[in-house]
């Protein structure tokens, strides 16, 4: 149990369920009940098999593109910095995201799966093992899940013009987030070849 937990908090930590919990509420106000869990379910899906798919071959991937986990960062924030930027400049009828993609991009990955989870499960899988590696991702996962999947309740009690207050908020915070991931990326880096040199 004890090295369960200790695989599960930082994973927990990086993934970030509740603090993610605006932005989808943000991005999906405007959505039906039905397009909401088509979103959810996709996200999830998404969030999985990357996890999933990095546990099996993130080590290898990045040796063989030669990148390194801080390009990962600057990168994932650059994407992040783009949405953002987009619903909150751009006018009301042009700045929804498509609901066919928005459960995978940005909802499943960056943001449930983005370069703070899948380094946290590459370093987990060196220290505590492949099978608690994956329990402790999968419990996260459904955690989050769960957590979407209220975000209706929290909805219905902010009311339009909230949710509409919690949109613009959460837009924020995902520019925010964004700078943030670029901002260690790039300290990162000269960590890095500070270290080389």
């Amino acid at each position: 149990m004890r090295q369960f937990l200790l695989s599960f908090i930082p994973i927990f930590v990086a993934m970030d369920a509740l603090g993610i919990l605006p932005m989808y509420i943000g991005f999906t106000e405007h959505l039906k009940n039905k397009d909401k869990r088509n979103i959810i379910n996709q996200s999830i899906i998404t969030a999985l098999a990357i996890g999933i798919v990095f546990l099996f071959l993130g080590k290898w991937i990045f040796m063989i593109l030669g990148v390194m986990v801080f390009d990962f960062k600057i990168a994932g924030g650059l994407v992040l910095l783009a949405i953002a930027l987009r619903d909150l400049l751009q006018h009301e009828k042009f700045r929804r995201l498509s609901t066919d993609t928005m459960g995978a991009v940005p909802i499943g990955t960056p943001l449930v799966v983005g370069p703070a989870v899948l380094t946290t499960i590459i370093i987990l899988l060196d220290s505590y093992g492949l099978s608690l590696t994956v329990l402790s991702f999968l419990a996260n996962l459904i955690i989050t899940w769960v957590t979407f999947f209220s975000a209706r309740s929290i909805s219905d009690f902010l009311g339009k013009a909230g949710s509409k207050a919690v949109s613009k908020i959460a837009h924020l915070l995902l520019a925010a987030i964004a700078v943030m991931m670029m901002r260690k990326g790039i300290v990162d880096t000269i960590a890095y070849f500070v270290g080389k040199g």
